[in-house]
């Protein structure tokens, strides 16, 4: 399939910059890909959508303060936007600056802390701190938190809150998991109380989830990698869920991946802990989400790219046509979708 097929025009006023007061205050649109039918409604209205014996499960991966600035050893200014902790004193990161920094070179951060470029993986930079200082005592120094490329201002104290969900747990993330960004503690319990089973995965989001596809046909595409850790707990809530005749709902893209990965060529889905590069897209058989909680995507990404593939590529952009024309909120702190899968 064609690239340009996945393009849609957004208004540059829908894109949300700042969270709502509340995170339930978002708006939710409710999709029936059987009838064709949308229904403007509240993240508070979730509780009304799920039922007793369906099973939610979130990503509890944190997102680090991996964005650093500062300048080349010959002066030109530069930014690291780190992908991965690879160790005490390395990581892997991707760097922008005027020309490209050598290996050797060192790159000083917050006039003081320094790291040395060791070489490249890929389109990454290596990095090794020079100093006792750890990557993680390092970003804790000297980084800030990396709000995606759309959010056009400087992270402020709300959103060292508000852009981590309140089940953040595991760090390692360069981006929100940005459903869960909706979801509070009350819902959480609301939800138990109501006979819902939660359970959680992590996929440390990586920054390739901003990377424009360059390809002109989508089946081109290299999809980069991100870890994963999918539990035997998690895989016998979503087996169980499967034989009660429950549902199993994801919240957000990043559920679907981690799932998805670890049902990948196997009978049954199964305990996974590792990478995974899987690219969800048109023809993708779906073993183990049935119901997804999104926010709206990006034009031509591979996550808008995999929400088509979940409820059918002419029901979502049928849906994305009526959130432009009712205003609806986009992107990371914008508003949500509830899909369930095309049969």
């Amino acid at each position: 399939m064609e690239l340009e097929k996945f393009r849609y025009f957004l208004p540059k006023n829908l894109v949300a910059q700042a969270p709502l007061k509340h995170r339930r205050d978002a708006r939710l649109l409710v999709s029936d890909n059987l009838t064709g039918e949308f229904q403007d409604r509240r993240v508070l209205d979730l509780l009304g959508l799920f039922r007793a014996g369906d099973l939610l499960v979130l990503n509890d991966t944190k997102v680090i303060p991996a964005r650093l600035r500062g300048r080349k050893d010959s002066g030109g200014r530069v930014e690291i936007l780190v992908e991965r902790i690879v160790s005490d004193s390395r990581a892997l990161a991707h760097v922008k600056s005027n020309k490209t920094p050598k290996s050797g070179s060192v790159l000083i951060l917050n006039g003081k802390a320094r790291v040395k470029v060791l070489g490249r993986e890929g389109s990454l930079f290596i990095l090794e701190t020079s100093t006792e200082m750890t990557f993680t005592d390092l970003l804790s120094h000297c980084g800030e938190l990396p709000l995606p490329p759309y959010i056009t201002r400087s992270p402020t104290a709300l959103d060292e809150s508000r852009y981590q969900t309140v089940f953040a747990k595991n760090s390692g993330a360069v981006a929100a998991p940005t459903a869960g960004l909706h979801i509070d503690e009350k819902l959480l319990l609301d939800l138990k109380e109501l006979g819902v089973d939660i359970e959680y995965v992590t996929l440390h989001v990586g920054a390739g989830t901003f990377q424009p596809i360059k390809s002109s046909y989508i089946d081109e595409h290299v999809m980069h990698s991100e870890r994963v850790e999918v539990s035997d707990s998690v895989c016998l809530a979503v087996r169980e869920t499967h034989k009660r005749g429950g549902r199993v709902v994801a919240a957000g893209t990043t559920v679907v991946r981690a799932l998805e990965a670890a049902a990948l060529g196997k009978d049954y889905i199964q305990k996974f802990q590792g990478e995974t590069n899987i690219f969800i897209r048109d023809g993708f058989d779906f073993c183990a989400v049935d119901v997804l909680l999104t926010n709206f995507h990006l034009p031509c990404s591979t996550l808008l790219i995999l929400v088509s593939a979940f409820a059918g590529y002419e029901h979502i952009f049928k849906a994305y046509h009526h959130a432009i024309e009712k205003e609806y909120r986009f992107f990371s702190y914008g508003d949500a979708m509830w899909l369930e899968r095309d049969n």
